[in-house]
């Protein structure tokens, strides 16, 4: 492909949304319309946490994996039978370095990956890889390895990182229905934060900023984020999208890349 794709960060939240229908649901599906169709997609998932390495989904045909529980059965048997393209796993590899990553035969997509793609590209399944977020890194780290990855932007791949800017369940179900200040400060400022290309920003938090403290919480969620500003190039605009807030749960979306293709969902 000749168009440089765009890289995309989803609040993906509760896995109802799959089956739900609402304003951030109808947005993906709007923006899956409106996005030139990637050769394959890698998704950095918030699910997916490992030691040491980061792993990629090896497996011809990854398992559709149902991480959660006291859902509707309908959720349960929800399939995303993609295929993982030896091709993809193999470039993701040689970017990453082969001393840092690892291909993993046993994992597969999580609804963090399925719950955002089916959505984008209902029943479609199209050639996806799966990306873990090695907890040994930290935020400069994962941002540096997200950089190595920005090429697949220019041959075909799609990245979508998937997770949550603010996300902190035990605060979410003392708060849902509201929009504690806290957490409209902190979103406001991550908002700006990514606009800006403030890297600093996104990384540093003093040791006394509760409101980074309640949103980040234990930080998978919000590691994904690094990775769709560190596969930012020269020339990205940020548009903000899905930006609602309920409690500690925050839906905020970004794509970064030619805002046109976000036309269709503004």
């Amino acid at each position: 492909m000749s168009q440089r794709l765009p890289v995309l960060f989803v609040g993906h939240g509760s896995p109802m949304t799959v089956i739900t229908d609402g304003p951030e649901r109808r947005a993906l599906a709007e923006l899956g319309k409106a996005l030139p169709r990637p050769r394959a997609v890698l998704c950095v998932s918030a699910h997916w946490e490992t030691q040491g390495r980061t792993h990629v989904t090896a497996a011809g045909h990854p398992r559709t994996i149902h991480d959660f529980y006291g859902f509707p059965q309908a959720l349960f048997d929800w399939r995303y039978p993609a295929q993982s393209p030896e091709w993809m796993v193999e470039r993701v590899s040689a970017l990453i370095g082969e001393d840092r990553v690892l291909r993993d035969d046993a994992w597969g997509y999580d609804h963090g990956t399925w719950g955002v793609l089916d959505l984008l590209f209902p029943g479609e399944y199209l050639p996806t890889v799966a990306m873990s977020l090695d907890r040994t890194l930290g935020p400069e780290a994962h941002l540096a390895l997200a950089e190595k990855l920005a090429p697949l932007r220019d041959e075909g791949v799609l990245i979508v990182a998937s997770g949550n800017v603010i996300h902190n369940l035990a605060l979410w179900r003392q708060a849902k229905g509201t929009q504690p200040d806290w957490a409209v400060e902190f979103r406001e400022r991550i908002n700006r934060a990514v606009t800006a290309d403030d890297r600093g920003a996104l990384t540093r938090f003093p040791v006394d900023d509760q409101a980074a403290a309640y949103a980040i919480n234990s930080a998978e969620h919000y590691l994904p984020l690094l990775y769709a500003v560190g596969a930012r190039e020269a020339g990205d605009e940020v548009t903000t999208f899905n930006d609602t807030l309920d409690g500690a749960l925050s839906m905020t979306s970004y794509l970064l890349g030619d805002p046109a293709a976000l036309a269709a969902v503004q």
